[in-house]
């Protein structure tokens, strides 16, 4: 009677909420053998700060965890399924112009390889989307740069490191206001540290993340929420109306946020069935050898990662 009721009634499907990245990934990583789970940053004070003139006047930076391409470092995507590629990562900050096309790519991040392609940089990186809204003079113009964050585990670099170069970059690019765009559970804490420290720097910002659970964890001023797989921030993919309608909500929300905390789900749905949120990292759903096999995939991703961090250090 129950599932008569619930039909009769219009309910969703039980399984049709928000993916819990943080339970889903502690519970995975234990099942995997690494032991204490991982720490995610928490804060319980949020700074905000109001823009400080209209958006039609304001100058709006871009700042994404996605990879420039570099060719010789293995399968980058795009296509379905492409393996995680840890030797594409960067660990430094880096920029480039926006009047300019860039291929950045997003198989160095933790995203939901089984529904997510890569094959159409729009739906992570909207660059094209806001230089369409550049000239149509919903902002005032872009900075001339975007930045590329990197997706650092530690919270000691993140905060130390990378955010004050951020901060640092958006100030000499003249920025009123930032647009941040994560793709995997990591992306998603270090992007909500930036816009947090940016914020602290008086620049207003909105992150248009899928990850709701984490954002909201670290505590954000304005938060656009897509219920899309990781890895499609920005929209869907090969999806322009979908893209400029996610945009445009990102930015009513920079426009309109009363105060901090403050989160805008989209209306779009990935897809009316929802069973592809029972997938990621769910360990309830993998083999003894499956679990086997993605602890000696993650062992070497980390040994290349420390061979890269290595290979990055300046010389003494």
């Amino acid at each position: 009677m129950t599932g008569d009721r619930d039909r009769s009634f219009g309910f969703a499907d039980p399984q049709d909420v928000p993916i819990p990245y943080l339970q889903r990934i502690r519970t995975y990583y234990q099942a995997l053998g690494y032991g204490a789970p991982y720490e995610w940053a928490h804060y319980a004070e949020v700074p905000f700060q109001p823009l400080r003139q209209p958006l039609s006047r304001s100058r709006v930076a871009l700042i994404t965890t996605a990879a420039p391409y570099q060719p010789g470092k293995g399968d980058q995507g795009p296509g379905l399924p492409h393996p995680y590629n840890g030797a594409a990562k960067f660990y430094a900050v880096y920029s480039g112009a926006v009047a300019q096309d860039h291929d950045l790519r997003i198989a160095h991040v933790a995203i939901d390889r089984q529904h997510t392609s890569g094959e159409d940089q729009a739906s992570y990186v909207p660059l094209a989307a806001l230089r369409q809204v550049a000239a149509s003079g919903r902002i005032g113009e872009l900075a001339p740069r975007f930045h590329g964050m990197p997706t650092n585990r530690s919270h000691r670099t993140t905060l130390e490191t990378d955010l004050p170069e951020i901060v640092a970059r958006c100030r000499a690019d003249g920025a009123d206001a930032a647009v941040l765009v994560p793709n995997c559970p990591v992306c998603h804490q270090s992007l909500s540290l930036a816009a947090r420290a940016l914020e602290a720097g008086g620049i207003a910002t909105v992150l248009m993340g899928c990850a709701k659970d984490i954002v909201e964890y670290v505590g954000v001023p304005r938060f656009l929420f897509s219920d899309f797989p990781l890895g499609n921030a920005a929209g869907r993919p090969k999806d322009p109306a979908s893209q400029a309608f996610t945009l445009d909500l990102a930015l009513s929300l920079l426009e309109a946020a009363p105060g901090p905390r403050t989160t805008m789900q989209s209306p779009l749905r990935w897809r009316e069935d929802p069973a592809w949120k029972l997938d990621y990292c769910n360990i309830e759903r993998l083999t003894p050898e499956e679990i086997r096999q993605r602890r000696a995939e993650f062992d070497a991703v980390k040994v290349t990662a420390k061979a890269l961090r290595a290979a990055e250090q300046p010389s003494p």
